[in-house]
């Protein structure tokens, strides 16, 4: 069978995008893992597919999977892709909409062809929530890794991230480092290692070394995430321009009590079908 996809990007962190509204397919790991090789598949650090919604509130079920198999619970950047989708391809006329996520409803608005704006829910801060092991809430904690006793805030964004500081992303570890963050003993579901760099109080450079992908050009969750790590330590302010390697998000949070939200831009790529 033939299965017609799309290649999307938002801000370089790519995507397979699959309608299962329309057509039928039966999701394996082995897959997704072979659409992903960027020498003989597809290529893309996630795979999203349209689903129609299980619950009446929702107008979609919007499912994430990572490059090596495993499907995660949110990917702000995949959102805004997501919402672009389903108005190219005539699934909605709407501009506003209600998704369903493995991590609860996202609301998404689409400003114009190629900027969208995700509401992402409230960040939680909790450990248990995370989940992260200590044994109170702070805004930041001690974390041992490789010998480095890094400074670390960590938040989730309906996934789990932990940011922590560093003076220039371009000399960060981030390639030695993320993978013993991402599994750290501390993270029982792994976790997202965002390194951030505060220019100023309303703007940020951040590199992103996901759960189960590696590093992206763009982490629209781990951008949220930083900015929120940044607001409850004082750095930053209520609205920030996030400079990724792929792009440049914004990103506004009012503080404790309200949802995070992101504007930036989607691209299609190309559209194709592949043989299963």
């Amino acid at each position: 069978m033939l299965v017609k996809f799309t290649k999307m990007h938002g801000c370089g962190n790519d995507f397979m995008v699959v309608d299962l509204v329309s057509q039928y397919l039966k999701i394996r790991p082995q897959l997704i893992r072979k659409w992903a090789d960027r020498h003989t598949g597809v290529g893309f650090d996630q795979f999203l597919l349209v689903e129609p919604p299980r619950i009446p509130e929702a107008d979609f079920r919007y499912r994430i999977f990572n490059s090596d198999g495993d499907e995660v619970e949110q990917c702000g950047n995949g959102a805004r892709c997501f919402a672009r989708f389903v108005r190219d391809n005539k699934l909605t006329q709407k501009s506003h909409l209600m998704v369903e996520t493995k991590a609860g409803l996202i609301e998404l608005n689409i400003i114009d062809k190629h900027q969208v704006m995700v509401d992402m829910g409230e960040p939680r801060l909790e450990p248990a929530d995370i989940p992260f092991l200590a044994e109170q809430q702070s805004t930041s904690y001690e974390l041992l890794v490789k010998e480095n006793h890094l400074d670390i805030s960590v938040i989730s964004m309906g996934n789990p991230h932990a940011v922590c500081l560093v003076d220039d992303v371009d000399l960060a570890p981030v390639e030695s480092l993320g993978p013993c963050i991402e599994k750290h003993e501390r993270f029982p579901n792994r976790v997202n290692a965002g390194f951030m760099q505060v220019l100023a109080r309303n703007e940020i450079r951040l590199r992103v070394y996901e759960r189960g992908a590696g590093e992206t050009l763009a982490c629209g969750s781990g951008a949220c995430a930083a900015v929120v790590a940044g607001i409850i330590r004082g750095l930053l302010d209520h609205e920030v321009v996030v400079h990724l390697r792929g792009g440049t998000l914004t990103i506004q949070w009012p503080g404790p009590g309200n949802s995070v939200k992101m504007t930036g831009p989607c691209k299609k790529v190309f559209e194709g079908r592949i043989f299963i």
